[in-house]
């Protein structure tokens, strides 16, 4: 039995000093723990190879998860001053893709791979400066300069989780094993447990985090959201390679019935035939892991996107004459709520799922951690849903990172939940919420539902034609009968200075970049 590799963090605590020692701690095994899964990279090539088309190559997440750091801390007041500016700008922001066919053919310059190796040392020394002479209040609140560090914490152990999906996606010659993240001892059995639907009982749920909560929360967990569920059923195992395959051995991939409409435009535009993960080879199919290739587990979770785990749960209530689909966030919350598990700081040093790194870098066997009468309630591999993302009621934006969650309010982000084998922080939280375009992999799979309950009705937080017209608002000719936005104000402006607008006749003999301009009150500035 093991505990997580890095224990979570809290806000509250019995002493500032202490406190204070423990986010150096934290900061610096997170710090650590990324560049030792970047230790995977063999040869300059997989610094700078794509490993798919809709990403950066990896030496942007090597110098990101550092500048994010100067950056914030920037915003915070923390620092006055940068380190690098030119890499400061280069990592600043990452790629969240329209779709599967919006390639990003930008051509960057990247910097060599010791130069943002020296840069990340000179962060780390900068971070441990920071925590060394902020003067730290307890808990620790949303508008304490401490949270900008919390913050590039948990930012870090999100672009652990992610990078080590990329290179799961590089080609194997790329990558060499690394021995912080041995994967989970393979059984060799071709056998997996056959699931089935268990009763869920119904009842309310409430989500969303209170301003005083003892641990960090991303803006999008902050607010409150209650929901009464009629009883449902849902699997008790995570659909398993095994029950999966069924799917693909009857031509799943290569039926457009099963396929949302969205879904199928994905499947014939990449051609898939199977799981990404899964690897066709003459012995039979081998499952590609971080750093190595095995024969595929059956017993293991499959890993899917939101359109293969939809299209499956079409498919097989067509072969069960059961309408079965994926769970929404309230339905995944009841299971948590009813498996009684406390939350991640409560788990001591005994993790109760294949969470943290607790137990190697992969998945496990489906029915290996039970939750109540379900197992993988948390952990293992992440969850989709059927829910996009969406604000609670109060929801609002942090200062520090105002796009973190509000490009996601647009219907086309779905929820995962409950944290994968390698989930860390806030990511193994039981209010976290991550979503991710529903083409988008991950390490994740999916549970189904039979169930009664409406999907909820998730509100458009900011239209494609709400921001067009924002646009022509503030850019374009009269609309609506409103003005131009910075024509008017631009000409209230010069009114009030006593100038004539620039399109009428110009009475200035100087260019308007030379010209001394008259005050409101008649003196010079």
């Amino acid at each position: 039995m093991s505990g997580m590799r890095i224990h979570p963090l809290r806000l509250d605590g019995r002493g500032q000093e202490e406190k204070r020692e423990e986010i150096r701690r934290v900061f610096h095994q997170t710090f650590s723990l990324d560049e030792e899964l970047f230790q995977h990279l063999h040869g300059e090539r997989a610094w700078y190879e794509k490993a798919i088309p809709l990403r950066h190559p990896l030496i942007f997440y090597f110098g990101h998860t550092a500048t994010f750091f100067t950056n914030k801390f920037l915003v915070a007041g923390l620092i006055d001053t940068r380190i690098d500016p030119e890499l400061e700008a280069i990592f600043a922001v990452g790629v969240d893709e329209m779709s599967w066919d919006d390639l990003d053919e930008t051509h960057y310059d990247w910097p060599p791979v010791e130069r943002v190796r020296a840069y990340r040392n000179r962060v780390r020394e900068m971070v441990d400066g920071v925590i060394s002479r902020l003067p730290l209040d307890l808990p620790i609140s949303w508008d304490s300069p401490w949270w900008a560090v919390l913050m590039g914490i948990e930012h870090e152990n999100i672009h652990i989780e992610t990078s080590s999906v990329l290179m799961r996606q590089l080609p194997l010659e790329r990558v060499r094993p690394v021995a912080a993240f041995t994967p989970e001892t393979l059984d060799h059995s071709d056998e997996w447990p056959q699931n089935r639907l268990l009763p869920v009982a119904g009842g309310q749920v409430r989500l969303g985090k209170a301003e005083d909560d003892p641990h960090y929360g991303w803006d999008n967990e902050y607010g409150s959201h209650v929901q009464n569920l009629e009883p449902f059923a849902a699997s008790r195992f995570l659909v398993s390679n095994g029950e999966f395959r069924a799917f693909v051995d009857d031509g799943g991939y290569r039926d457009a019935r099963w396929w949302s409409s969205e879904g199928d435009e994905w499947r014939r535009y990449t051609g898939a035939e199977h799981p990404t993960f899964w690897v066709r080879s003459p012995g039979g199919w081998r499952l590609r892991l971080i750093a190595e290739e095995r024969p595929l587990p059956w017993s293991w979770p499959v890993e899917v996107n939101y359109h293969e785990a939809a299209a499956f749960c079409r498919w097989k209530s067509a072969q069960t004459g059961i309408p079965l689909r994926l769970p929404s966030e309230d339905e995944w919350r009841r299971l948590r709520d009813l498996s009684a598990l406390p939350d991640n700081d409560g788990w001591g040093e005994l993790a109760p799922a294949q969470i943290g790194l607790a137990y190697g870098a992969s998945p496990c066997p489906v029915d290996r951690h039970r939750h109540g009468e379900f197992f993988d309630v948390v952990g293992n591999v992440w969850q989709w849903t059927e829910t996009p993302i969406y604000p609670f009621e109060g929801f609002r934006v942090h200062p520090y990172y105002d796009d973190f969650t509000v490009p996601t309010f647009d219907q086309r982000h779905n929820l995962i939940k409950g944290g994968s084998f390698i989930s860390l922080g806030n990511e193994s939280q039981k209010e976290a919420r991550y979503a991710f375009r529903r083409h988008f992999f991950q390490h994740a799979g999916f549970r189904y539902v039979q169930s009664s309950n409406a999907l909820p009705e998730t509100p458009v937080y900011e239209s494609d034609v709400a921001v067009a017209q924002y646009c022509h608002f503030h850019y374009g000719p009269d609309y609506f009968g409103v003005a131009n936005y910075p024509q008017a104000m631009a000409e209230l402006a010069l009114d009030c200075w006593g100038i004539a607008p620039w399109n009428a006749p110009s009475t200035l003999a100087v260019p308007w970049d030379a010209a001394v301009l008259p005050s409101p009150s008649g003196r010079g500035r």
